[in-house]
């Protein structure tokens, strides 16, 4: 186990620290001078580092990699507000050096628990070819390895192993009550199909062995083109399958992120693809607004979200200072008393 993590850093500051990470980035840039010095993004399992070599760089920019494993040592401190790391010394790293449950952040969730809600949802489907193709799916041993283990993406939300299963379990239970407050409008086993599907191309997608990266094959063809060939070679497996169910679910698949400069080839057409856009939406947001507050735990308001381009507001510690001002008062405490005997 290692003796720092990147959430440990405001313990640390101003102080040189040695510790190991993966390179999730690795940029040579120019400085005035015309020399070079190195830009990386370290990671470990609770965050991610800027950090920025200036001297001597000729002496280490070859001896690693982009996904290496690296161990620095270097002086924490911060730079316009955020934490970044100037390196004095950089090593490359064995594997047989690494704990690999150090890098990668996970789920703290039962992954278990999280597959065998899925299946309980599947098996209350109604509709016998949209639970067989499910169930297909899940009873592809690579699927499911992947499954369980895959981010849900790279850096905007449940990035994380286990990240694809947890937002999809969040996303079947927010559909579920969706699905019950529109009867007459929605299919909820559709709808469902959908929210297993939208982003099951993720597993082929992105890397996530030593850091969350793109494959060659997520990169030239993204998640939907590849969920699509997913979905054909399943649908073969399922004898009778109807061609309109089939087209429903493609559509679903590439309406998903709503609108054309987000990536859809084609906006929501029907209820159940206008819902799973938006509830996909909202899940990933209030990820990442949960995420950003477990960053800055002691923050009432957070730094610059990139992702939802604004500070936040964390809620639960602006009103938890109302409820302490509201106790120490004498007359809230007398009204809270008189309230007790009452009961």
């Amino acid at each position: 186990m290692k003796d720092f993590y990147i959430a440990d850093a405001a313990r640390f500051e101003n102080q040189v620290i040695t510790s190991s990470f993966v390179v999730a980035s690795k940029q040579a840039k120019p400085k005035k001078s015309g020399e070079l010095y190195l830009s990386l993004t370290l990671v470990d399992r609770t965050g991610q580092l800027d950090a920025k070599m200036w001297d001597n760089v000729s002496d280490f920019i070859n001896v690693f990699d982009q996904d290496d494993f690296v161990k620095v040592r270097g002086l924490l401190n911060k730079f316009n507000g955020r934490f970044q790391l100037t390196l004095h010394k950089l090593r490359s790293m064995q594997d047989a050096e690494v704990e690999f449950d150090d890098y990668l952040p996970r789920t703290t969730k039962d992954i278990g628990r999280l597959w065998q809600t899925v299946a309980d949802f599947v098996e209350g489907f109604r509709n016998p070819y949209l639970k067989q193709l499910v169930k297909t799916f899940m009873a592809d041993p690579q699927i499911e390895r992947a499954y369980k283990n895959a981010p849900a993406a790279k850096t905007l939300h449940h990035a994380y192993i286990g990240g694809l299963l947890d937002h999809v379990v969040s996303l079947f239970q927010i559909c579920d009550l969706a699905s019950r407050n529109y009867p007459g409008i929605i299919d909820r086993d559709l709808l469902l199909t959908g929210a297993f599907l939208h982003d099951i191309g993720k597993v082929h997608e992105l890397s996530f062995a030593r850091s969350f990266t793109y494959t060659t094959r997520g990169q030239l063809l993204g998640h939907m083109i590849i969920e699509l060939e997913m979905l054909q070679e399943k649908i073969v497996q399922v004898p009778g399958f109807p061609a309109e169910y089939k087209t429903l679910l493609e559509h679903l698949i590439i309406s998903h992120h709503g609108k054309y400069e987000f990536g859809s080839p084609k906006m929501p057409m029907f209820p159940e693809a206008l819902m799973l856009h938006y509830l996909d939406d909202l899940d990933s947001k209030m990820e990442s607004m949960r995420a950003h507050f477990e960053r800055e735990p002691g923050a009432e308001w957070t730094s610059y979200n990139v992702s939802l381009e604004r500070p936040l507001l964390n809620t639960q510690r602006f009103l938890a200072k109302l409820k302490e001002e509201a106790a120490s008062t004498p007359c809230a405490s007398a009204v809270a008393a008189s309230a007790g005997d009452l009961e």
